[in-house]
């Protein structure tokens, strides 16, 4: 399974924002602190915008938040909103995949790698992802 270096750049820029999402971070910011190469970021959080995971303004007070909470922004939303398609085939979705013969049985395991893959993705979300706050850390490590 290949994991594009847009859906990477996606996900940490979306955790950047997470992390602080009462104040707009900037593409300069989020790249900055990421290692992102800026000009791939830009285009990144232009598909993540369309796809209404992140919000911009514009101007000195501008920049992203994110579109939802973190609680409900999958890694899944992120993959699809800038891969579409989970896994591919020679750059085809799996659905109609069809093998004749002794492969018959093969684009079965390809859609059961992409469902688990999808149940993996689909169940972890942004703010599970972001590391305890350090009063939460205490509050965790006085219960221990």
């Amino acid at each position: 399974m290949h994991i594009s270096a847009k859906a990477d750049y996606a996900t940490r820029a979306l955790l950047e924002l997470a992390r602080e999402p009462a104040r707009p971070l900037t593409c300069e910011a989020i790249a900055s602190s990421q290692h992102i190469p800026f000009r791939f970021l830009k285009s990144v959080v232009g598909e993540l915008r369309r796809a209404g995971l992140v919000r911009s303004q514009r101007g000195c007070e501008g920049g992203y938040w994110l579109g939802r909470p973190a609680g409900e922004v999958t890694l899944l939303d992120v993959v699809r909103a800038v891969d579409g398609e989970l896994i591919t085939l020679r750059g085809e979705p799996l659905g109609g995949l069809d093998y004749p013969g002794p492969a018959a049985g093969l684009p079965g395991v390809w859609r059961q790698i992409e469902a688990d893959a999808a149940a993996v993705l689909g169940g972890t979300t942004l703010a599970a992802l972001l590391p305890a706050e350090p009063a939460e850390r205490l509050s965790h490590q006085g219960a221990a």
